[in-house]
């Protein structure tokens, strides 16, 4: 623990500049790291002494969604930023479906069985056979409440479920067994875990936080226990994409091995270490979805990973509170796993 904080202490006082040098020198030492041991003894509370792993996701477009190029597309951006995951990106949203248009419509929500998931599955399996000997394969699990989002929207889901959660229920039962599907057939593949995320415990969606306590929260843990009885490296992701959180307290007792969510709490904001401590396991994060790292220039990327690093507490992965925004540029995503690498 000292000769971490005096390594960490040292890249601080460094110049940017002899920072980067020290970092170029890396690689030889990266080439000993076996990224899944890594990862696995951080989740047992055995950090690294020096290597902090990184996990940065992003999209890859339209080109890429499905079949070899999106398994080729995957596999080159896991090399290209020296990633300690393989993510798999999500791309099977759920049909938008018209005809819900009252709460009362939500028993007409339809079963989707594992053909409905047929291409998603192939990349799972393809990067699972090419890519699990090289780190942890993880796959975006997106929550029964935010299928149902896809399916007519998130506004006119949140106002069915205030005006009349009984009937939204059923349709959300059957998305959850339809979600199940899907995971089970992942863990049959042999994923390492999920980023299982979640949405609906927003400070702006529910005035009557019991809407999500009994209709939202529920249908997350029948999922998230599946998974976590049967993989060890889940994430628990707490998606601020729409909107933000003044209060994570709903979300302590959901199963993950980690914790990936915004630093950003009501009018302010907690540290990694504080955050860690708050869900009792690691946390991934520190860095915002649309800052320096998609946003400024190298020097301030740099600037920002140097103050993560210096900050952060043992049991920690440096990355985003979501995926990256916009177009990202890999060199500046490699720039900060490398300092990352060398911490």
């Amino acid at each position: 623990m000292q000769k971490l904080i005096r390594r960490r202490d040292f890249v601080k006082s460094l110049s940017i500049s002899a920072a980067a040098a020290l970092i170029d020198r890396a690689p030889g030492l990266r080439s000993t790291i076996n990224k899944r041991e890594v990862i696995m003894q951080l989740i047992a509370g055995n950090p690294h002494e020096w290597y902090v792993p990184a996990g940065f996701f992003v999209h890859f477009g339209d080109s890429y969604r499905w079949g070899n190029a999106a398994v080729k597309r995957h596999l080159e951006y896991f090399t290209a930023i020296d990633m300690d995951f393989i993510k798999v990106q999500y791309e099977q949203t759920f049909p938008v479906l018209h005809e819900i248009k009252r709460p009362a419509d939500w028993r007409k929500m339809p079963f989707y069985g594992k053909d409905f998931y047929r291409d998603q599955l192939y990349v799972v399996k393809e990067l699972v056979k090419k890519g699990k000997s090289l780190a942890p394969v993880i796959v975006t699990l997106y929550s029964p409440f935010m299928c149902a989002g896809h399916s007519i929207g998130s506004q006119l889901l949140t106002e069915h479920l205030k005006q009349d959660p009984e009937n939204v229920k059923k349709g959300m039962e059957m998305i959850t067994d339809s979600v199940m599907v899907f995971a089970k057939e992942c863990i049959k593949l042999g994923v390492d875990g999920f980023l299982a995320s979640t949405q609906g415990g927003e400070a702006f969606r529910f005035d009557d936080a019991s809407i999500f306590l009994k209709y939202v929260k529920p249908h997350d843990l029948t999922i998230m226990n599946e998974i976590n009885a049967d993989c060890h490296c889940n994430i628990l992701h707490v998606c601020d994409y729409e909107g933000g959180y003044n209060d994570l307290a709903p979300f302590l007792d959901y199963p993950g091995q980690i914790v990936n969510c915004s630093t950003k709490l009501g009018n302010g904001t907690l540290s990694p270490k504080e955050l860690g401590l708050m869900f009792k396991r690691p946390f991934m994060g520190g860095l915002e979805k649309n800052g320096p790292i998609t946003s400024g220039n190298i020097d301030q990327v740099q600037q920002t990973a140097s103050e993560v690093l210096s900050n952060a507490p043992t049991q920690f992965i440096i990355g985003a509170e979501c995926a990256l925004l916009g177009e990202v540029d890999w060199k500046k995503v490699r720039k900060v796993v490398d300092m990352a690498h060398s911490a």
